[in-house]
């Protein structure tokens, strides 16, 4: 921890949720002075405050020990670019357009990487009346199944939370376009593109 870089950010993020020194202090119950001292870069928050320092400003203890708070350059809203962190204890599913620090069950999480999937193990697309229905024969058993198929366009993402046991069906209203991911809890996260 560079305790000069972690004082400014420490003020900054006071400053920026309005409060004085004595209110932080009070907040996680040290002196103002160990405030001022930090925000001086001539000491730094002993390791057991850091987390409710971290609450107090809506962060996470790793940007406190850094100093610095990672910024996503903007990726314009092109839902193209999402990316999917998948929970492998809980099944947790979070989504993200850009870059993200994503923690589930005390781990952190990465993006999952799609891969293309081959002919074998494409979904099944059929245009049935109007809507798209999206199927697949693959394996539906409590320890290998499909846990969500998603449909991501320029403009949009729908993701249908797919179970055990079930077999995969999702209707789809009809699209020219897009891109299909589905994450197999074996294997990993796969894609296919649509062209109607």
């Amino acid at each position: 921890m560079d305790q000069i870089k972690t004082g400014r950010l420490i003020k900054q993020l006071r400053t920026e949720l309005g409060l004085t020194q004595k209110q932080l202090a009070e907040h996680i119950n040290v002196s103002d002075k160990a405030i001022s001292k930090w925000e001086r870069g001539n000491g730094c928050p002993d390791v057991s405050l850091l987390a409710e320092l971290a609450d107090v400003f809506k962060t996470d203890v790793r940007t406190l020990l850094s100093g610095e708070i990672d910024k996503n350059e903007s990726e314009k809203g092109n839902m193209k670019k999402i990316r999917f962190y998948v929970c492998g204890r809980c099944g947790n599913i979070v989504t993200a357009t850009s870059d993200a620090s994503v923690t589930c069950c005390g781990n952190i999480l990465g993006p999952q990487m799609p891969q293309k999937a081959d002919d074998s193990s494409k979904l099944k697309v059929e245009d049935i009346g109007g809507e798209l229905l999206v199927s697949s024969d693959h394996e539906m058993t409590k320890a290998h199944y499909i846990s969500f198929v998603a449909y991501v366009s320029d403009n949009s993402a729908l993701l249908f939370k797919q179970y055990p046991e079930w077999g995969v069906q999702v209707m789809l209203p009809p699209y020219r376009s897009g891109r299909l991911l589905w994450y197999c809890t074996k294997h990993g996260l796969y894609y296919q593109d649509i062209r109607l």
